[in-house]
């Protein structure tokens, strides 16, 4: 039994929630969703709560039932509030900037990395050795990210890369003489 999809999402004051054949719409002041329903979840609005529940008791029917629950979560939080991920750049000489559409990245490479910003994410350099990704949708948020922090991933012994603000890095020793 999912402990997660038991409980209701509440909804905040100026987000909209909205189901139409098989799918569920999100409106806030930070954008709009949209998103497709399985047929094994069950989803109903009353006043300001989202109920979801399983049509059945097959094993897919309660999978979904918590996946659910906690992708409507994501997507009242996000339209409401938005998620972020901080970057941290270690390195000498490593650095970013923005520029209208496009992420610059100098990570020790003989060229910089020049990264499109994707539409509908915020990609600030609060100092050149950090970056923040904002946007209304979570999986964009992380994937966004993950993609940035691909180009040179943080390395076990002198820890220079790019790093999640939260991620430690497991030192390793070096050689020894």
């Amino acid at each position: 039994m999912s402990r997660v999809g038991k409980h209701p999402v509440v909804i905040p004051a100026g987000v909209d929630v909205a189901l139409d054949d098989g799918a569920i719409s999100v409106k806030g002041k930070l954008g709009a969703m949209r998103r497709a329903l399985v047929p094994e979840v069950e989803v109903t609005v009353d006043g300001g709560m989202v109920t979801v529940a399983p049509r059945d008791e097959g094993r897919r029917a309660w999978a979904m039932w918590g996946t659910y629950r906690s992708v409507i979560n994501s997507m009242v939080v996000g339209v409401s509030e938005g998620f972020s991920k901080r970057l941290e750049i270690n390195g000498v000489g490593y650095r970013a900037a923005t520029d209208g559409k496009t992420l610059t990245l100098q990570l020790g490479y003989s060229h910089p990395i020049e990264h499109p910003i994707p539409e509908g994410i915020k990609i600030t350099c609060e100092r050149p050795t950090i970056i923040v990704v904002s946007g209304h949708d979570r999986q964009r948020v992380g994937q966004v990210a993950a993609e940035i922090r691909a180009y040179r991933k943080p390395e076990p012994y002198k820890g220079k890369g790019i790093k999640y603000a939260d991620e430690i890095i497991r030192r390793k020793e070096g050689k020894k003489k």
